[in-house]
């Protein structure tokens, strides 16, 4: 596992931009895993910059995002309107800026007639495209991944997810306060990828900023593996990791000179890693 520190969030944006971008020039028809919340808009901004300026090709790039709340939702070969969807959020934040096709787009369907059924589908959409090659990750307050709960068997699959008060408390304040709806309007459950099938991506990519996220980024990369942290199946995770932190983000952890000094230590005699 390779643990990066950075010392602001717009570095340490670009840094896990540069990842992806290095994925996409290596693979043009590589499979991204996307994530929603605020982390990683300073990716997506890098990314978007490096499509307009630098050329960087997303058109035969497939995406499979992570989660969606479940009764929202928009088509996007359907006339655009705002709403509080993650597929929004995607739409907005990275997909209008970029030549992704919209074929190659797969959200979870939050307005899906037999949710379960769609997770089912979901989970055989990816085996289709031939797996995930490179999938971003974000953390909750309470350490989950996408909307894997703490509890959450780390063996799950894509499936409906009740949301936790602190999921619920987080995003409201994130996705719903702004557009003044209140907490018993904004959805409960949501659809999300589980932890068994993020754990078969060929490598993950998971970004964390700010002193909010200190202790239960410790907690996932140095504290013992639980369903209680979802997040820290990442210990258990056979591909390649990169773990991409602001400095604050990273200062609860306790071996932060060796995650420093490895660094420089590959620097040196892998220079093109």
């Amino acid at each position: 596992m390779d643990i990066i520190i950075r010392d602001t969030y717009e570095e340490m944006s670009r840094y896990a931009a540069g990842l992806i971008a290095s994925m996409v020039r290596q693979k043009p028809d590589c499979v991204l895993g996307l994530a929603t919340g605020s982390t990683p808009i300073g990716a997506y901004r890098e990314l978007e910059r490096m499509h307009r300026e630098e050329g960087l090709d997303f058109s035969q790039v497939k995406t499979f995002n992570l989660d969606e709340y479940l009764g929202v939702g928009i088509d996007l070969n359907k006339p655009y309107k705002m709403d509080q969807s993650y597929a929004r959020f995607m739409y907005e934040e990275l997909f209008k800026h970029i030549n992704v096709k919209k074929e190659n787009i797969h959200i979870p369907d939050g307005l899906a007639k037999n949710p379960e059924e769609f997770c089912k589908e979901y989970e055989e959409e990816i085996r289709k495209a031939g797996g995930i090659d490179l999938q971003l990750l974000g953390i909750g307050g309470d350490g989950h991944w996408a909307f894997n709960e703490p509890g959450s068997s780390l063996a799950s699959r894509t499936r409906v997810e009740i949301l936790t008060k602190q999921t619920l408390d987080d995003n409201y304040e994130s996705f719903y306060k702004k557009a003044g709806i209140s907490r018993e309007q904004m959805p409960h459950f949501a659809i999300t990828m589980g932890i068994g099938t993020i754990l078969e991506a060929r490598n993950i990519l998971m970004l964390a900023n700010g002193r909010k996220k200190a202790a239960v980024v410790a907690k996932a990369l140095e504290g013992p593996v639980t369903s209680q942290v979802t997040a820290s199946a990442i210990q258990l995770f056979r591909g390649g990791v990169t773990v991409v932190l602001d400095r604050e983000a990273a200062s609860e952890l306790k071996n932060t000179e060796h995650y420093l000094h490895r660094e420089k230590l590959k620097s040196t005699f892998f220079p093109g890693n």
